[in-house]
């Protein structure tokens, strides 16, 4: 069911801050700093899969990025409904149920026998596909997956993420330039904000993250 009613943009973002922090879905640790994959250190870390375990929150949460889909890219915008494996999977298959539309993912590479497909579920030429993930850092395997699909002859100009790393500036021109529109529900400086609001993390800790969120690539090159 399509959810009738919903807070503005800047009060998601703020519950959305506040849920992760409860669940402990994310964590700041400047003293330790935790390793990306890229193999760069960094004092912040989230892990939205954690939300499936939270019904209330999880329910909540994608209320709004339904809600936020639709108020952003139109009512009658999409025919499909697609996951990024794996993380993506559920999240979409919720935001499926909501729209009432059909539900797809995409695996990071073809499974290497049988079809040898990426798409599974039935995608079909001239859908309006919405691509779902839990988050997006800079947007690269977000592109990946609108390359799948539109191979099938489907098109996909909107993507819509839990989380949105917000840091570095780049992401949403990337996506941009490859027709795709960013839609998400809070980023790292939502995050921080609630954090020194509700005291969760030390002092120390929450001046360094926040050195961290303005110059992401210099605080990396000091601890590289």
């Amino acid at each position: 069911m399509i959810p009738s009613s919903f807070p503005d943009k800047a009060e998601m973002a703020r519950l959305t801050a506040r849920m992760l922090l409860e669940i402990k879905a994310v964590d700041f640790n400047a003293a330790e700093p935790f390793i990306y994959s890229s193999g760069l250190p960094g004092p912040t870390y989230v892990d939205c899969r954690k939300l499936i375990s939270f019904p209330r929150i999880r329910g909540t949460l994608m209320d709004f990025l339904t809600c936020t889909v639709l108020r952003d890219a139109g009512f009658e915008a999409f025919d499909n409904v697609a996951g990024g494996e794996t993380a993506g999977i559920p999240f979409a298959a919720l935001v499926a149920e909501r729209m009432g539309l059909p539900m797809t993912y995409i695996r990071k590479k073809p499974k290497g026998y049988g079809r040898n497909a990426r798409i599974e579920g039935v995608m079909t030429e001239g859908q309006r596909v919405l691509l779902v993930e839990d988050l997006t850092t800079d947007g690269g395997s977000k592109i990946s997956f609108v390359n799948a699909i539109r191979e099938t002859g489907a098109s996909c100009a909107h993507t819509a993420v839990i989380f949105y790393y917000g840091i570095f500036p780049d992401t949403e021109k990337t996506l941009g330039d490859h027709g795709v529109t960013l839609h998400s529900l809070c980023t790292w400086h939502d995050v921080l904000a609630e954090a020194k609001v509700s005291a969760a993390f030390d002092t120390a800790t929450l001046t360094e993250v926040e050195a961290f969120l303005n110059d992401p690539r210099g605080w990396q090159a000091a601890r590289a």
